[in-house]
């Protein structure tokens, strides 16, 4: 259909001197359109003529291509500039790709730790030195505690209620919650407190926080981040490990072993109930692996 070619000169310059994009991005979006012009001429239609349902079903059409969502997020990005322009141009009353929906990104999830795992990881911290010992305490109270790093980083002396085994945790959006803490955890950072902490200078303003740096701040989420990062490289662990992998396991191992998924939700101070439901799809993935694993008919395929 020659409206198809004589679009792609109007895009092309409509982008050069409209959007001033420069000649790689030019191109970038002429190749988007290509995708478009293909597959509406194999559908019968005019530029004017392409309707939302019309995307949708290209869109379609790339998912069991198992083209990338973030190609096809820089697709649908491309189409809307196109039918800006014929909006601009009066050729067409409304754009079809202003109601098209971007598709989701699949989220990732952290590698699940094993206790093997986390043992691993804490014996590569040297304890004779204090802020390795350190390093391999907060290993212990995020794992025992399933805490956000940014809650362990502010977590307060005042924070900590010994006799209940209680931390008082503040999560997102100030939204505060009590989780439980296991008392080797618990000894741990008591300990911390009393026989290394008490040894550091600390700034000012930074009394209250509980772990601290070598100049007497609290940490930053980045240094966590780092330094469990090297002991997994140290450890010889080949998953992709964060600090929330930790919070991760924590919740996926009281799953795994029958706990109330409410339960689950008030510890990790999750806002929905939806969110704390993906456990329950990795317990379910754990029963079938290990069913397959042992079962002697599962072995017969």
């Amino acid at each position: 259909m020659d409206s198809w070619q004589r679009y792609e000169r109007d895009f092309k310059t409509f982008l050069k001197l409209e959007k001033g994009l420069a000649d790689n991005s030019v191109q970038s979006y002429l190749t988007d359109y290509a995708h478009l012009s293909r597959f509406a001429q194999e559908q019968g239609l005019e530029p004017e003529q392409v309707k939302l349902e019309h995307l949708q079903l290209l869109i379609k059409n790339l998912n069991d291509m198992d083209i990338a969502v973030s190609t096809q997020c820089r697709m649908i990005s491309g189409w809307r500039e196109f039918f800006k322009m014929l909006l601009i141009e009066d050729a067409i009353a409304e754009s079809p790709a202003d109601l098209l929906d971007m598709p989701s990104r699949p989220k990732r999830l952290p590698d699940v730790l094993t206790d093997e795992d986390i043992l691993k990881i804490q014996n590569t911290f040297d304890r004779s030195r204090p802020d390795q010992d350190r390093n391999y305490i907060i290993v212990e109270v995020m794992y025992g505690c399933g805490l956000r790093v940014s809650e362990l980083v502010n977590l307060k002396l005042s924070n900590i209620y010994e006799e209940d085994e209680c931390l008082r945790v503040m999560g997102k959006g100030n939204k505060e919650r009590w989780v439980p803490i296991n008392r080797r955890a618990l000894d741990l950072m008591l300990m911390y407190i009393t026989k290394i902490r008490c040894h550091q200078p600390v700034k000012p303003g930074e009394e209250k926080y509980v772990f601290l740096n070598r100049r007497g701040s609290h940490l930053s989420r980045n240094y966590v981040f780092m330094f469990l990062q090297k002991a997994v490289a140290a450890a010889d662990i080949k998953k992709h490990v964060s600090p929330h992998s930790l919070r991760h396991s924590f919740a996926t191992e009281l799953v795994q072993n029958g706990a109330d998924l409410r339960a689950v939700q008030e510890m990790l101070g999750h806002e929905s109930i939806t969110t704390t439901e993906i456990y329950t799809h990795l317990s379910r993935q754990y029963l079938r692996e290990t069913i397959s694993t042992y079962h002697p008919h599962y072995r017969l395929n």
